[in-house]
């Protein structure tokens, strides 16, 4: 009885079962007339499924997210493996990230929108520097803290550089960089809102800001809410590989 209650899976339950709780107990107080409450959320998140109006937005929302999540992806993580393993590509690379990653990025947006329009580029850009720093940064940070221990036991059987990067270095931050991908996944979703809302309103944003004009609020929420469910299940499904591929020891315990 004791491990199935701090079992993973019952304190996400439980968890959950609170969040959703407080927010309905938050929403009958009220504490604001554009509050609703939980049931009333997810009875206007299936109206919107049963007539389209939720499903058919989407596909303007994935297409700059999903094409910018695998520019992101690829781009960070080489970026972020080469700053690694050169120092004069850390030296120039590292603090262009490190700014970015700290510097409010929301605010280049209008310049991006000037630059670039309102159309899919300036969608996709945004996306990119709202995902691609963290990533880069663990990238590097994964790779410059390998083992020394290991890359010199690769030496003492005289394996190439090639084969110390591509089966000790690699192998050894791939944690990491996953756990980049992920946080930048997060980010992507993030980047991807905001375009809709600051660029151009389509897709889910759209959805966000008409129901908000016309205060249906259940509805604004609902929206809200499902883009959130959406960016939890892609995070779980990129954790969910990393412990098929990269960790097997972990399978037991998740």
């Amino acid at each position: 009885m004791s491990s199935f209650l701090v079992h993973p899976l019952t304190l996400r339950l439980v968890s959950v079962v609170i969040a959703f709780g407080t927010w309905e107990y938050l929403g009958r107080i009220p504490i604001s007339p554009a509050f609703p409450t939980f049931l009333e959320t997810m009875s206007a998140l299936w109206g919107m499924l049963m007539d389209g109006s939720m499903i058919s937005v989407y596909p303007a929302t994935f297409q700059p997210l999903l094409i910018g999540l695998i520019i992101s992806s690829i781009l960070g993580i080489a970026c972020g493996v080469f700053m690694g393993l050169n120092h004069k590509a850390e030296w120039f690379g590292a603090p262009v990230f490190i700014v970015l990653q700290s510097a409010p990025l929301a605010a280049l947006i209008p310049l991006l929108t000037f630059a670039y329009g309102i159309g899919l580029t300036s969608k996709i850009i945004t996306v990119c520097i709202m995902s691609m720093p963290v990533i880069v940064l663990n990238a590097y940070t994964a790779v410059r803290h390998t083992p020394t221990s290991m890359i010199e036991m690769g030496e003492s059987y005289l394996g190439s550089r090639r084969q110390i990067i591509m089966k000790i270095i690699i192998p050894a931050a791939s944690p990491v960089i996953y756990a980049g991908l992920r946080l930048g996944a997060a980010m992507g979703f993030i980047g991807a809102i905001l375009a809709e809302l600051l660029i151009t309103p389509t897709g889910i944003g759209d959805l966000i800001t008409y129901n908000q004009s016309i205060a249906e609020y259940d509805k604004m929420y609902a929206a809200i809410f499902s883009i959130m469910v959406f960016a939890v299940l892609f995070i779980e499904i990129l954790e969910r590989t990393e412990y098929i591929f990269f960790r097997p020891d972990k399978r037991v315990t998740q």
